[in-house]
């Protein structure tokens, strides 16, 4: 019996360290997991955070009504002032395009007044590259020229 004892204290410590070698395994792959988790969760909040930042875009422009069907006004580029100093300032860009006008349909009491059509594009940016272009169509009824 004392010839067996000797073959086996071996054979638990092999067995030990494996068993420390695939927990070790699991731990790298869990952190791993969760670093690359961590990583897709604040581009998703970059992401949404551009959509606000372009959507802040088309907001203003239409707000500001400063609409002239004979020339595209100039690009607008502003920057959003993040009230927390540890993110980056998101921006947005802007520009309205005029896409002509329609008139009213013949016989009906509105016919003096026409419809002048715009396209308000703005593309939102965030950190990490995070970009939204959003492409906003309205139109102004006007007096009939």
């Amino acid at each position: 019996m004392n010839a067996i004892h000797p073959r086996q204290r071996g054979a638990a410590l092999v067995v030990g360290l494996v068993l420390l070698l695939i927990l070790t395994l699991l731990a790298i792959s869990g952190m791993n997991t969760a670093t690359t988790e961590l990583t897709m969760a604040g581009n998703a909040q970059y992401q949404v955070r551009a959509f606000q930042a372009a959507e802040t875009g088309i907001e203003e422009v239409i707000a500001a009504r400063n609409f002239n069907p004979a020339v595209n006004q100039a690009p607008a580029n502003r920057t959003l002032t993040n009230p927390d100093p540890n993110l980056a300032n998101d921006q947005y860009a802007t520009i309205t395009r005029p896409r002509g006008n329609t008139m009213a349909p013949p016989g009906y009491s509105i016919g003096e007044f026409a419809a002048e059509h715009f396209e308000i594009s703005s593309t939102g940016a965030s950190q990490r590259n995070a970009s939204a272009t959003h492409t906003q169509g309205l139109f102004l009824v006007v007096p009939n020229p």
